[in-house]
């Protein structure tokens, strides 16, 4: 016979955004329990964010060595052992993994229940003996890898972002399919630790970032050996020898093949909506995850969609951002919306690119005058000091200097976003951001050097130095 709970929240989902909601809930004294059938931590902690950004680190680290000579130091070939990459990388999940845990969020005053949930009806969810029948309910279940059906890749051990990390041995030649964020990053962190790596790519690599800033990273990353086939489509997969494969290709030259010893699949990701009841329940959902408003509600009033699950933009601090919203509904009967507009990303390869707003094809597309304002890192001390020149910031700005957009491509690119978020989130303007004093010498000066450039026409205009010349004469 199942248990009947009634706590006043009942969030589905241990990841990121469920997490938020189930901590604040709980926090504030309000009855709250949280279903989650895997790991605690989701998908960031064990498969995505956390373990991704070890392995570049332990990469870039290689990297360094190789590249010394230019700080008068002797270049090395470093001695990479694979296994202890991994131990490394595990380590860190360790050292996270306490506070996503079952015992902190018990402590916290979280019910954690592990088991599967399923919707029996619009108000009443099943996980394993329990039944439990919510004020509200907060579906936070993720998102999965997405495998395309590509003929003969269930025939051999492919690999996913959920099984990369748990590899011990390196990859002799590493076939990348897909040259989105997560592709590349890893493509460039194995090339690193001294596998052969090739990307196939349907489209552009790194298609979602603007194209000016994109080129320059993936020229690094061809320079370093990963070689990069674009508008490239995989039409089969075959085992090759022993433990080998090979991929069937169509690109612009037509068909060819490429012969390798491990495949990454990281084609995109798929919304975790099955086996979740969601019919039963009167939530409409379809093949990009569960259908939201701007306030994160389902078609079910009772129940809210955060995070991947929610069909949107696919990031942990989304999840959070999420989390955060719904917690001002469901506590406070705040008015919470969505606004996407001022949501940053990065990729973390190297260099890194981060984008926050308008591009400035997006930018273009709405009419209207723009100015796009451009600063290189080879202009910034900081940037010569440490050899890490390459890159520059793009700020796209309106009517009277409103910020629409930045992008930044070069070292540090995902924390030097932060400013220009905080800015387009404020609504400020390209005036507001030469006010701000930052400290020397830093790369962040970078922005406010693209911000002054506004202003520079200013400089030539005859009323301007009319006006300069009449106040000289007051002394």
């Amino acid at each position: 016979m199942s248990t009947l709970l009634k706590p006043d929240v009942c969030v589905i989902g241990g990841g990121s955004g469920g997490l938020t909601v189930a901590a604040a809930c709980a926090a504030f004294g309000v009855p709250v329990v949280l279903i989650e059938r895997g790991k605690m931590g989701g998908d960031c902690l064990n498969y995505g964010c956390v373990p991704s950004k070890a392995m570049i680190a332990a990469g870039k680290l290689a990297q360094s060595m190789r590249q010394a000579s230019a700080f008068g130091i002797a270049d090395v070939e470093p001695d990479i052992d694979f296994r202890k990459v991994n131990r490394h990388i595990q380590s860190v999940i360790d050292a996270i993994a306490p506070n996503d845990s079952v015992e902190r969020f018990t402590a916290l005053g979280v019910r954690v229940i592990r088991e599967a949930a399923k919707f029996v009806d619009r108000r009443t969810v099943r996980a394993g003996e329990f039944e439990i029948r919510a004020r509200r309910f907060v579906i936070a279940t993720g998102s999965a890898p997405l495998v395309p059906p590509i003929p003969g890749l269930e025939d051999v051990d492919y690999l996913t972002n959920e099984t990369l990390f748990e590899q011990t041995r390196k990859p002799a030649h590493l076939i990348v399919i897909g040259g989105g964020p997560i592709g590349m990053e890893m493509a460039q962190a194995h090339r690193r630790l001294g596998s052969g790596v090739t990307v196939v790519e349907a489209l552009s690599a790194l298609g979602k970032d603007d194209p000016e800033l994109a080129a320059i990273a993936l020229q690094r990353l061809r320079g370093e050996g990963i070689v990069i086939h674009e508008g490239t489509k995989v039409v089969k997969v075959e085992k090759r020898g022993r433990s080998g494969v090979r991929v069937h290709v169509e690109g612009k030259s037509g068909a060819s093949h490429i012969d390798g010893s491990h495949i990454l699949v990281a084609a995109g990701r798929s919304a975790n909506v099955s086996d979740l009841g969601l019919d039963d329940a009167g939530i409409a959902y379809d093949r990009r995850g569960i259908k939201v408003s701007d306030k994160l509600r389902t078609t079910n009033r009772r129940v809210y969609a955060i995070g991947d699950v929610a069909g949107g933009l696919q990031f942990t601090h989304v999840a959070g951002y999420h989390g955060g919203l719904v917690v001002r509904a469901l506590l406070f009967r705040l008015p919470a919306r969505e606004n996407r507009s001022i949501i940053p990303w990065a990729t973390y390869t190297d260099p890194e690119l981060a984008q926050v707003g308008m591009t400035e094809a997006d930018a273009a597309s709405k009419g209207g005058p723009i100015s796009v304002l451009r600063w290189p890192y080879a202009e910034n001390d900081r940037a010569q000091t440490e050899r890490k020149t390459g890159g520059f910031i793009k700020v796209i700005a309106g009517k009277r200097g409103r910020i629409l957009g930045t992008g930044i491509v070069g070292a540090n690119a995902g924390e030097m976003i932060n400013i220009w978020a905080l800015a387009i989130s404020k609504g400020l303007t390209l005036r507001d951001m030469t006010a701000y004093v930052p400290p020397y010498p830093t790369m962040t000066e970078i922005g406010k050097r693209a911000a002054i450039t506004y202003f520079a026409s200013a400089t030539r205009k005859p009323s301007v130095r009319r006006l300069v010349r009449f106040l000289r004469r007051f002394g």
